[in-house]
């Protein structure tokens, strides 16, 4: 069985598990702790019996202490098993599994907002939090999640993306240049949408000043009062002169932060395996807090 106590000790197998240092890992856990009594205050209240019955009656579950609950939700997000698997590994059985992810998640997810690690993600509030980045430097670029084949034929044409030929979802990201911390997420949506389509209808405005740095997919997009920077596209039929490519390469350089960034949060396999969940909304609450968890981490360097 999985658990604290187990792993503490390990330092690289705690890493493997939960994809967080030990220092991050107990940086986390007093936040995870008001969260977590949060959601019993709200679903006691919601409950006639817990009038009658103080906290802590009842059977035992396999999860007793606050660390093993946030190893158990980290692990998931980490590894991504089926839910049998998850709680054959934590001594729980599938529906038990479920019903714990689910219960988790938020509770994860308010956590990490507790630490002011999750990106904005209305685009006054996206404006607000990029005024506080030193330099105004970003880096704006979208990044596709596979999910399962829709059986719905409209919503198979929608989140069709053509790449790979997969089914997917889609998000923008805003990455601070300096601190690579995602600031910035747009609303989940249908793979087949087009990046610069997907920002224009989040209506972003940047703090007057800022650099933006984004990719081909953004052709067209000038948010005013900021210096942009693109790779030129060759021509039809002709070619880019050397001044050019070395100007595309240099301005490559300095994207390649977003992608380092997007590649921390896809450390987390459910962000980055096809997505099997079908609560509503869940796609969207478990990208924000995989952004959540990769600005924890950049906190926290693993080699630390």
């Amino acid at each position: 069985m999985i658990s604290y106590e187990g792993l503490k000790g390990r330092p690289h197998l705690f890493k493997s598990v939960t994809g967080l240092t030990g220092a991050a890992f107990r940086d986390l856990l007093p936040a995870f702790q008001r969260a977590y009594e949060a959601d019993l205050d709200q679903r006691d209240s919601q409950r006639e019996s817990r009038r009658q019955r103080g906290r802590g009656g009842g059977r035992k579950g396999a999860l007793l202490s606050l660390e093993d609950k946030l190893i158990f939700i980290l692990f998931y997000f980490r590894v991504y098993p089926v839910q049998e698997l998850q709680g054959y590994l934590f001594n729980l059985g599938q529906p038990q599994a479920n019903e714990w992810i689910h219960r988790l998640t938020p509770v994860l997810n308010q956590a990490l907002g507790y630490e002011q690690q999750l990106p904005a993600r209305q685009a006054e509030n996206i404006e607000a939090v990029l005024k506080t980045c030193p330099g105004l430097e970003f880096i704006i670029d979208g990044t596709e999640r596979p999910i399962r084949r829709p059986k719905d034929q409209e919503r198979q044409r929608q989140n069709y993306s053509g790449k790979k030929k997969r089914h997917t979802v889609k998000n923008n990201v805003i990455t601070d240049k300096r601190t690579r911390k995602i600031k910035g997420l747009s609303a989940t949506c249908a793979g087949k949408k087009h990046d610069k389509k997907l920002a224009d209808e989040q209506g972003l405005r940047f703090p007057s000043g800022s650099k933006l740095w984004k990719d081909t997919g953004f052709q067209g997009y000038e948010p005013e009062k900021t210096e942009t920077f693109q790779p030129r596209k060759k021509p039809k039929g002709g070619a880019l002169s050397p001044e050019q490519k070395a100007q595309n390469a240099a301005i490559s350089s300095e994207r390649i932060g977003v992608e380092h960034s997007i590649g921390g949060v896809k450390v987390y396999q459910i962000v980055r395996d096809v997505f099997r969940n079908l609560k509503q909304d869940f796609d969207d609450l478990v990208i924000e807090t995989a952004c959540g968890l990769h600005n924890l981490r950049v906190d926290h360097p693993l080699s630390t």
